[in-house]
């Protein structure tokens, strides 16, 4: 059962440049997700208040 794998070998130099990009990327989207004053101004006034109005 000898399978042929199409996997790039890269550097570990290379591999570092990739992970630092995606670990920069990560960190800049969680900010804009879980940016305080923009989460605290498009929140509603009364969040979670009377859900059932007839």
């Amino acid at each position: 059962m000898n399978k042929d794998n199409n996997i790039e070998k890269i550097s570990r130099n290379d591999a570092l440049k990739k992970m630092g990009k995606y670990a920069a990327l990560t960190a800049f989207g969680t900010f804009l997700v879980l940016n305080p004053l923009k989460a605290q101004a498009t929140s509603p006034p009364d969040p979670g208040g009377d859900i059932f109005t007839d």
